[in-house]
């Protein structure tokens, strides 16, 4: 029993936990679930105890009247109209949100094994592109469009609002609004290949000054600088699969690199942002995830995974405050 009790409690955490909201939708599901536990276990026990004291009255202490009156009483029209109650109250909690064309859109597609974010630009210009990590501003409506780019993978950020699947050539809509600041997690639920549990991302609910600054430093070129990591960089091929903003890398085949290094973390919520992390990602991606479509770099020395890995670190907007 105590075994069952700590495999249950460790699901509970405040980054990745239905019951630690920071979402309108998911705070009406917490409610809704509560409510009906609530209402299940009154029924249940209402039950027992029935069940309880028909053990125990003695032979014919109802008569079949009785007995008849109290079966079309306690099992047709009590459980009726509590269902009932339950549906009244439980509709109004499952309304989708109201949405406008004013709202934010971000876009996310769903890859083997990572997660492609796109933002409408600042005043009106080219989109922003990054990866693995989703930023909301608090108390704004902002409606997710949810796609999978190769295989069905499924959208779920537990405290934010339910989950929903990204399925190529579909696109899905998720309205959401997070009403709490802070850093949180979600997850792929849908089995998409080896590393499907390798597959989170972080979602930052921020302050909408706070989201515009930052949108506005995301939307710059990277602040590149002379240094081995970058020709190293480009030697080894990566540019034909990343995108760099400010430099010759524009290819979209993998995630952007603009402002690698102002993410919380590597390979898709798996490694830290760390120099040796990020490295080892670097000369094996396989080895860390196992299915991931970047290649290995079996004859790179660990020297260049480093000097890369730096330059990759040191990508940061000028404003990076979460």
């Amino acid at each position: 029993m105590a075994a069952a009790m700590l495999t249950l409690l460790s699901g509970c955490n405040e980054r990745q936990s239905m019951f630690a909201t920071f979402g309108l939708t998911a705070e009406r599901v917490a409610a809704l679930t509560i409510f009906m536990v609530v209402a299940g276990a009154l029924i249940f026990i209402a039950v027992m105890a029935l069940s309880r004291h028909a053990i125990r009255a003695p032979e014919n202490a109802i008569s079949h009247t009785q007995g008849m009156r109290m079966v079309l009483w306690l099992g047709g029209i009590v459980p009726a109209v509590s269902l009932l109650a339950l549906l009244i109250a439980s509709l109004p909690l499952m309304r989708p949100l109201p949405v406008t064309a004013a709202d934010l859109v971000v876009a996310v597609e769903g890859e083997q094994f990572w997660w492609r974010v796109r933002y409408p630009g600042p005043n009106g210009g080219a989109p922003v592109e990054t990866a693995n990590q989703i930023r909301v501003p608090v108390g704004q409506t902002v409606e997710l469009r949810l796609t999978g780019a190769d295989v069905v993978h499924s959208f779920w950020v537990p405290g934010l609002a339910g989950k929903m699947d990204m399925i190529p050539g579909r696109e899905n809509r998720l309205v959401v609004r997070a009403t709490e600041a802070g850093k949180y997690r979600g997850q792929c639920t849908e089995f998409c290949g080896l590393s499907h549990a390798l597959m989170a991302f972080d979602v930052v609910a921020m302050e909408p000054a706070a989201f515009n600054r930052w949108l506005a430093a995301e939307a710059r070129p990277a602040a590149t600088q002379a240094a081995p990591g970058a020709a190293l960089f480009e030697q080894y091929g990566c540019a034909a699969c990343h995108a760099v903003r400010g430099t010759a890398a524009v290819a979209r085949i993998g995630p952007d690199l603009t402002h690698f290094g102002a993410r919380a973390t590597a390979a898709a919520g798996i490694l830290p942002m760390e120099r040796q992390a990020v490295a080892r990602f670097i000369r094996d991606a396989g080895d860390v995830k196992p299915g991931a479509r970047m290649p290995t770099y079996a004859h790179m020395s660990a020297a260049d995974s480093l000097q890369i890995a730096d330059w990759l670190i040191g990508l940061r907007p000028t404003e990076t405050r979460p």
